[in-house]
């Protein structure tokens, strides 16, 4: 079992940090092409990498807050939360959607960059870290708003949120694992950018993101706790609503899965690696 061994985890981690701060720079220019391409042609250009998050979290407070906030009052399962549903809601919120982009744009990192491939001396393994960091902007737009709104709500922050650096670092890891094992399979199978789609939207309400996990029918719970990324939620809810460690088991399954995903994806692009340019 390699894959539960710490140290095929550190080995592995040691390989990408040596290789991106090896090429640090080209990293970065490469991460802010990410992001400029994106936006390309638009009037507000990369200003939208900020703008589009901060539009999202006013868009869920002003309906969860000013349209909802009474019939959302006294749900089951926030009695001894420090926050509202809102928080509930935003707190599982805001990793899921950086998640969910870092995946969309994980599928593409090989195949829309088949002239880089090609080149022998080109890193390639930089191509799916670009797009995780790339991804980190919105997340890091959207905890700040986040942070924001507990604020003005409590009058200030759990202590729990001195753990989110651990949740970031991890969730970054779990989504360059991620990241490298989509990259790695696109060029073979090409339609998997559409089931990504396909999951980002199914598994909003697979994960106990928009709903707590009481209000689940007693037969339909399982589910949640067979669904990876539902300790992931479980985790920053933890630390941003609840202001308490209430599922420890989640932060142990959240790190062991990081852990192990970012080894696994990692090993298998390395594997793939020496093909991708008879494929593309």
């Amino acid at each position: 079992m390699s894959s539960l061994n710490p140290k095929t985890h550190f080995t592995a981690f040691r390989e990408l940090v040596a290789l991106l701060t090896r090429h640090r720079q080209l990293t970065w220019e490469m991460t802010r092409r990410e992001v400029r391409d994106r936006y390309v042609g638009q009037v507000l250009g990369t200003l939208w990498a900020i703008v589009h998050p901060l539009i999202l979290m006013i868009v869920y407070v002003f309906l969860f807050v000013v349209v909802l906030g009474q019939k959302l009052q006294g749900l089951p399962g926030l009695e001894n939360a420090r926050g509202d549903f809102t928080t509930y809601l935003l707190s599982g919120l805001v990793p899921w959607i950086c998640l969910q982009d870092a995946m969309n744009r994980g599928c593409g990192a090989i195949t829309s960059n088949a002239n880089l491939v090609k080149q022998v001396v080109f890193p390639i393994e930089i191509l799916p870290v670009k797009t995780v960091i790339a991804s980190l902007i919105g997340l890091g737009v959207s905890l700040a708003f986040l942070t924001a709104y507990v604020l003005l709500r409590q009058g200030s922050v759990p202590w729990t949120f001195v753990l989110l650096p651990l949740l970031l670092f991890l969730q970054t890891l779990g989504m360059i694992g991620i990241g490298y094992f989509l990259a790695a399979v696109a060029p073979y199978f090409r339609d998997i950018k559409d089931f990504i789609l396909a999951f980002g939207f199914v598994g909003l309400y697979l994960t106990p993101i928009v709903y707590l996990p009481r209000q689940v029918p007693g037969m339909f719970r399982p589910i949640l706790h067979w669904n990876p990324f539902s300790y992931m939620v479980w985790s920053y809810q933890d630390a941003i609503c609840f202001g308490a460690i209430t599922r420890p088991y989640a932060w142990v399954v959240f790190t062991l899965l990081c852990l192990g995903g970012f080894y696994l994806g990692y090993r298998m692009f390395r594997k793939l690696k020496p093909m991708f340019g008879n494929v593309l």
